[in-house]
Order: structure tokens, then C-alpha cells, then sequence
């Protein structure tokens, strides 16, 4: 594994990217300017994570709708669900060393990074 630019090994950089979701991504995009492998987990990051995260932010406004409500409530949580699982498997996958791309956001990501 490489070393990046911050001193730590090229996978644990990548997990860390995906530790607190958008947000450790953003630090990342900016404290490595140079590792791409580092800079792709980092973006994906804000791109999948961002994007959960005005989705959530969507659905729990929707959910104050009297009597529908309660379905995007129900949608809310299994989204939650489902952005934890992706989490555990994307911290797993880059600390593996291995560059796991989704199927949007992985596209964004390479694009922004220039891969």
C-alpha cells in the first residue's frame, strides 16, 4: 500500500473517508490533493452520503404530512438501514484496498477526481 500525502496507508485514508459520511469526505477531497485512490473514496463519500442525507432530510419533512406521513416515515428508516449497510460495506471495501464503485456515484466521483 502507498502512503499518501497525510502519512497515513492508502486504505485506512480510504476507510477514514467514509467515517462520518459527507463530512469526512470533504476533509479528505481536501487535505489529498494528489492520491487518487484516496480522493475517489472521498468523493463517492459526499456524493453517496450527501445525497442520503438531503433524501433523509426530504423524507422526514414529508413525514409531518398528517396520515401520509406515516409512509415516508416508513421509507425514511429503511433508507437508514440501507445507508448503514452500504456504510459497514464501503469502510470494508476500501480498507481492503480495493476501489468499490457504485453505480452513480462511483461514476461522479471518478469524473471529479479525474480518473
Amino acid at each position: 500500500m502507498e502512503k499518501t500525502s497525510t502519512g497515513l496507508a492508502e486504505n485506512v485514508a480510504g476507510l477514514l473517508c467514509y467515517v462520518l459520511g459527507w463530512i469526512s469526505g470533504i476533509v479528505f477531497i481536501l487535505i489529498e490533493p494528489e492520491n487518487k485512490f484516496v480522493r475517489f473514496h472521498a468523493m463517492q463519500s459526499i456524493v453517496t452520503f450527501g445525497g442520503i442525507t438531503i433524501i433523509s432530510i426530504a423524507l422526514s419533512i414529508l413525514g409531518l404530512i398528517p396520515f401520509l406521513g406515516v409512509v415516508f416515515d416508513i421509507a425514511n428508516w429503511i433508507i437508514g438501514v440501507l445507508a448503514f449497510v452500504l456504510w459497514i460495506v464501503l469502510m470494508v471495501k476500501a480498507y481492503q484496498g480495493t476501489r468499490y464503485k457504485l453505480p452513480r456515484a462511483g461514476n461522479l466521483a471518478e469524473k471529479w477526481v479525474g480518473m
